[in-house]
């Protein structure tokens, strides 16, 4: 039986990394390990793995993560002043979700979305 699933996302920087997740979207630090990184936030779980190489522009690391209150937590991000990809501002998707996106440090892309 599945039970949970934590995606693993490159980093170059462990301290970019954690000041992003912790300071500008809420998340807790869970691990920290020898080129390793894990943070929470509700029942969210995403671990990090060091990759000194990593090029930003060629980074293709994406994760969908579903919410429950998707209008309070981009009001949440907007006031945070977090930035939203530019092409990833709230709104209502043809497939039944609102959703918006930004982008971490590293460039992987983060989706919020709700059923509506």
């Amino acid at each position: 039986m599945l039970t949970n699933i934590n995606p693993k996302l490159p980093m170059r920087n462990k301290s970019a990394t954690r000041d992003f997740y912790i300071n500008q979207l809420g998340f807790q630090e869970i691990g920290d390990y020898e080129g390793y990184l894990m943070v929470q936030k509700d029942k969210i779980e995403i671990h990090f793995f060091e990759f000194k190489a990593l090029d930003p522009k060629e980074n293709y690391g994406q994760v969908y993560i579903r919410t429950n209150d998707i209008d309070g937590l981009y009001k949440s991000m907007l006031d945070h002043k977090t930035a939203i990809h530019p092409n990833g501002a709230l709104q209502n998707k043809p497939w039944g979700q609102k959703e918006f996106a930004l982008l971490d440090p590293d460039n992987n892309l983060l989706t919020f979305g709700q059923s509506i």
